[in-house]
């Protein structure tokens, strides 16, 4: 056993020997946008990601009465500084109301929710009850015990029936199972923590609701003249607001609470609208909480290009249309000034911030338009997208094939179309080059979706299959070789995933390289995610040797390494003795168990194993639902 930990040992340090330059690509990650049938499951408090209130007559009233599910009044309630009601039930003068209202609200998919008894904890008087698939099993004041089984299609709701007016019900908290004791201190899902823990940095866009920022439709915060009003500081996300899943996001704090745990740098987009004063203190607020050892890339709100944002509309009215002045030179007034005021705040550690601009990246003109209208050496970086997807020609041949039409199909034309995206990628380069600046990514991977976006296509089964497909995987594989050709010598890109975790949909795009947070892989094959984590950890230390690679495709945890020699022999690094290893094809069928016998280092032979990928799994309860693909 000592001659084979010196051997493995040895081979360790001839890896960290012969480690090579960074890659040209450093990997973060976006996160999801907080809501109430998100699969990516931040918080140990699922009252983060409720959704906004709703009202409804407090009984149902027979007869002709309609019972709507939401009489949408909650306009018309006073609350709190928290988004409380005050007090319940109410009535509103001048509305033919059937009855009193309540206030509710849902969770509309249980998909990710773990099994179990949660803890709902609140202050205050007054009536609550929890329905569809949540059940009270113990109640007592200002704590419940909720038994909440999710099962196919399952959802929740909460109900504030009565509450009393000078004391209200206030301060909910609803606590994932085992968390009751320590969600104050640490606020996120341990399993979260775990497979975020392999990315560079973090993205904030969707958490921050970045997109229509404030306004409860994209078309709506654009119309009147009062809309050119900025919004002030007082006005941002509270972290004592009842829930986050709403038109202003997750508060600034837990976003820096989330990169200090993880020790990941932070990538924000700042409000539109948002006043000198708004982004000064937003400025400030990261500089003083987040660690100083981390950066911080800083970006002007989202795609201020894309049409189909109501950003874009209120730019284009209030600094073009109203300015008279050309699209998109105007707005480039919005983004000179977001620049200027973060690169003041952090004038004295300059070294802490990047800041970015850029444009479209198929449109090289806009960018052009856009960054050339910047002051000279006013942001550190060009910021563009990496995508690779479908063209229309490679759209209509799908369309013809129709529900025929497979993954492999769908994998044909990415490739046919894939000449065009690197050229307008290596025009962005050009760019780079010309203003001395490197290039990152905001966004990158797949964005294969049909023509026109949102539309149900007619091969809609072939962009599901591709989904959980070995061609897939390729696809990822040779996407990232591409990119890193682009990138100059001694110069290494920001590349950030877009996006972490989320549910499949042929008409909208499945943009998740995970379904869902904890998706057992062993018996839902995740290829984007296997060949994004591989692509991560060829640039770690280990890196590859001529006679043996380092071949870990997704984390059990940190406590396990599994360096893999080419004659088939597997060297295990464990932290905490293993009882056994099992291996499973990726059909989830068993093929083979490995007694370890509780030892902690070792070396197992697995040279009857066949050529392809498969999946290792320890007892460990830490390691239940992470995996290692074995590849030949």
């Amino acid at each position: 056993m000592k001659t084979s930990l010196f051997a493995l040992l040895f081979l360790l340090a001839s890896f960290q020997l012969s480690a090579q330059d960074p890659c040209p690509i450093r990997i973060g990650t976006n996160l999801s946008g907080i809501s109430d049938w998100m699969t990516e499951m931040p918080f140990v408090d699922r009252m983060h990601n409720a959704r906004t209130w709703g009202t409804r007559n407090r009984s149902w009233i027979g007869g002709n009465a309609t019972n709507t599910w939401n009489t949408e009044l909650t306009h018309l309630i006073e609350c709190d500084e928290d988004g409380y009601p005050l007090e319940l039930p109410f009535w509103t003068d001048g509305l033919e109301l059937e009855d009193s209202q309540m206030v509710f609200t849902v969770w509309a998919s249980l998909d990710a929710w773990e099994p179990g008894i949660y803890t709902f904890l609140y202050d205050g008087e007054g009536s609550i009850e929890f329905g569809a698939d949540g059940d009270i099993i113990e109640s007592s004041p200002g704590r419940m015990l909720v038994e909440i089984i999710p099962s196919d299609h399952s959802f929740l709701e909460l109900k504030i029936l009565r509450s009393k007016k000078g004391n209200h019900l206030r301060n909910f908290r609803l606590i994932m199972p085992g968390h009751e004791n320590t969600y104050q201190t640490q606020p996120f899902n341990p399993l979260y923590l775990e497979r975020l823990g392999d990315f560079a940095a973090l993205r904030f866009m969707d958490w921050g609701s970045t997109n229509n920022w404030g306004a409860g439709d994209a078309w709506l915060n654009y119309d009147e003249a009062a809309d050119t009003a900025l919004v002030p500081w007082e006005e941002r996300s509270q972290p004592g607001y009842f829930t986050w899943a709403h038109n202003k996001g997750v508060p600034y704090e837990m976003m820096c609470q989330l990169c200090n745990t993880l020790k990941k740098d932070m990538w924000v987009c700042a409000p539109h609208n948002a006043s000198d004063e708004y982004l000064s203190e937003m400025a400030l607020l990261i500089q003083q909480n987040l660690h100083p050892e981390l950066k911080v890339y800083a970006e002007y709100s989202n795609e201020i290009w894309n049409w189909m944002f109501g950003q874009t509309q209120w730019l284009n009215r209030f600094y073009c249309v109203e300015k008279d002045i050309s699209w998109p030179e105007g707005l480039a007034d919005r983004v000179q000034n977001h620049l200027n005021i973060w690169n003041e705040v952090f004038a004295s550690e300059p070294e802490r911030l990047i800041t970015v601009a850029g444009g479209q990246t198929g449109w090289q003109d806009v960018t052009n338009r856009i960054v050339n209208n910047l002051d000279e050496g006013s942001f550190d970086a060009l910021n563009i997208t990496a995508y690779f997807g479908l063209g229309s020609e490679g759209d209509a041949a799908l369309d013809a094939l129709g529900n025929n039409a497979t993954a492999a199909d769908v994998a044909v034309q990415v490739r046919k179309n894939r000449r065009e995206e690197l050229s307008y990628l290596q025009n962005q380069f050009a760019l780079a080059k010309q203003l001395n600046i490197p290039v990152v990514f905001y966004e990158a991977g797949q964005h294969i979706t049909p023509h026109p976006f949102g539309e149900e296509p007619s091969y809609a089964n072939a962009l599901l299959e591709l989904q959980r497909d070995t061609a897939m995987y390729n696809l990822y594989h040779e996407w990232f070789e591409a990119v890193k050709k682009l990138v100059p010598e001694n110069q290494q890109s920001l590349y950030m995933n877009f996006s972490f975790i989320a549910g499949l949909s042929a008409r909208y795009g499945s943009w998740g390289i995970l379904e869902t947070l904890d998706q057992d892989t062993a018996t839902i094959y995740a290829p984007k995610y296997q060949a994004t984590l591989e692509q991560i950890r060829d640039c770690s230390p280990l890196g590859h040797h001529t006679s043996v690679q380092q071949n870990e495709a997704a984390p059990f945890s940190k406590s396990i390494k599994i360096i893999k020699q080419v004659n088939g022999t597997y060297f295990i690094l464990s932290q905490y003795p293993l009882e056994k290893l099992e291996i499973y094809h990726l059909n989830g069928q068993l093929f083979q168990t490995i007694n370890c016998n509780k030892q902690t280092d070792f070396i197992i032979q697995t040279e009857a194993l066949p050529r392809g990928a498969y999946v290792l799994k320890t007892n460990n309860k830490h390691d239940h639902l992470s995996t290692h693909i074995l590849s030949e």
